[in-house]
């Protein structure tokens, strides 16, 4: 992703921005979430705070969809005729990477975008996304957003009431993947403040009661797996389901166990239905239809998200250079495409075919590297296990080249991240977090000394 030093819009300061005109999902698969994701072409000024959309020109193009759309801020005003001859090349680039059957009638005729939202709602109805549902998502956002704006828990919960309607499963989503980024990004304020919000939301709406009673039940679920530990049979497992005290712990138990509940496993829930008699009977054969709901629509989940994943690895298979097409997507990578990889993996060497084991090498090693965790993530780990103050004192003291703005900035980050979890209740995040203190005020009184020094 191409990285330029632009003027702050606002404060005019020099900034780096990810400025991209040209964004070909054909060939390169993470440029749709580059864009629609605000990734490229925002200014975000760490000077003055000012974000914003940069005035660029863009060319966007699937092939699959025979999708070719452009569009040019009205504020450049810059006549048509140089609009075309700037768009033109860009243009021109996608259509010499597409083989000869794939140049079709479209590629001469792009659709112009007036407006950047217009040429978003063209990208989305594509994917059966509506403008309705672009506009409840937006009305979910505003939502939040107002949340967050309120000081005190009567105000929330009055906006609450107000908005009752919209507290769905998209709303949880979208509201978790905002907490999950603002943990991530190290905005340890707004993280504490998301999570005083979610706990509201969890006690005062119908679906954040069910989504806590189904994370409870998750739990308790597990809990009992992991007692059971190597005694845990089918017979075993059978059984924990059929004491189970709700349809929600069944649930959890196909989530977390769903390998098990194989043909054997459905064969003797069925002779146990044969042997029992009256509500026992009933009990049991309601179970049965249970679960098979529940397996079908869990193998259906499954099946759809591979598809997906295989689709995404196999597009950056097609590229000319797998490694750069996949140190470009390593965002798109998800546990399921790794998985999806090394399974082709070993079906190519299976039919020793070299040219294809070659490319899905070349992307495990970028996966593999990629994965590694940053040397300075490595030195916070060996800190955190060092005995005491003087240990770490010590350790830093033998690794001064380490301690520099980027160490800092990580352990930082990590810090934000294990306190914000720590407030949400979770324990194993409280007990890291005094260890995590304490190096961090440790590294913190080193650093500032090393910089006088």
């Amino acid at each position: 992703m191409p990285q330029t030093q632009i003027a702050c819009p606002r404060c005019k300061q020099m900034i780096t921005a990810n400025v991209e005109q040209l964004f070909d999902v054909t060939s390169d698969p993470g440029a749709k979430q580059r864009l629609l994701g605000g990734i490229s072409n925002m200014a975000r000024c760490p000077h003055c705070g000012y974000e914003g959309r940069l005035a660029t020109p863009i060319v966007y193009h699937d092939a699959d969809k025979e999708l070719l759309l452009t569009y040019f801020p009205p504020e450049l005003n810059v006549p048509l005729n140089d609009q075309e001859k700037m768009i033109g090349p860009l243009i021109t680039q996608i259509t010499n990477r597409l083989p000869a059957e794939k140049r079709k009638a479209y590629l001469f005729k792009p659709v112009a975008n007036l407006t950047f939202e217009s040429m978003m709602e063209t990208i989305l109805g594509k994917d059966g996304i509506t403008p309705e549902m672009i506009k409840a998502q937006q009305e979910r956002l505003n939502l939040i957003d107002r949340l967050l704006q309120s000081t005190t828990a009567d105000v929330r919960s009055e906006l609450i009431k107000q908005n009752i309607r919209l507290f769905d499963e998209q709303f949880f989503a979208l509201f978790s993947r905002l907490l999950q980024a603002g943990m991530q990004s190290g905005q340890e304020q707004l993280a504490k403040q998301m999570s005083e919000v979610q706990k509201q939301l969890l006690t005062e709406t119908e679906y954040g009661r069910k989504l806590q009673e189904s994370v409870g039940e998750l739990e308790a679920a597990a809990k009992s797996l992991q007692e059971a530990g190597q005694n845990l049979t089918r017979e075993k497992l059978l059984e924990l389901v059929v004491q189970a005290p709700n349809e929600a712990r069944v649930k959890a138990y196909v989530s977390l166990a769903r390998n098990g509940m194989d043909y054997v496993f459905f064969q003797n829930l069925s002779e146990r239905i044969e042997k029992a008699a009256g509500d026992e009977k009933k009990k049991l054969t309601d179970l049965r239809q249970k679960l098979l709901d529940f397996t079908n629509e869990m193998d259906k989940q499954l099946e759809a998200r591979y598809k997906q994943a295989q689709e995404f690895v196999e597009k950056l298979l097609a590229q000319e250079d797998v490694a750069k097409a996949t140190q470009d997507n390593l965002e798109g990578f998800t546990q399921d495409a790794v998985d999806i990889a090394q399974t082709l993996l070993r079906q190519a060497s299976e039919k020793n075919d070299y040219a294809r084991m070659g490319k899905l090498q070349k992307m495990l090693e970028v996966l593999q590297a990629a994965s590694a965790s940053p040397p300075e993530v490595a030195f916070i780990e060996q800190l955190l296990d060092a005995p005491d103050e003087a240990g770490i004192t010590k350790m830093l003291e033998a690794n001064q080249a380490m301690i520099n703005d980027a160490f800092m900035e990580a352990l930082n980050g990590l810090v934000a991240q294990v306190d914000a979890a720590a407030g949400q209740g979770n324990a194993e995040a409280k007990t890291l977090s005094e260890r995590l203190g304490l190096v961090y005020k440790t590294a913190l009184k080193f650093s500032m000394k090393k910089k006088m020094a």
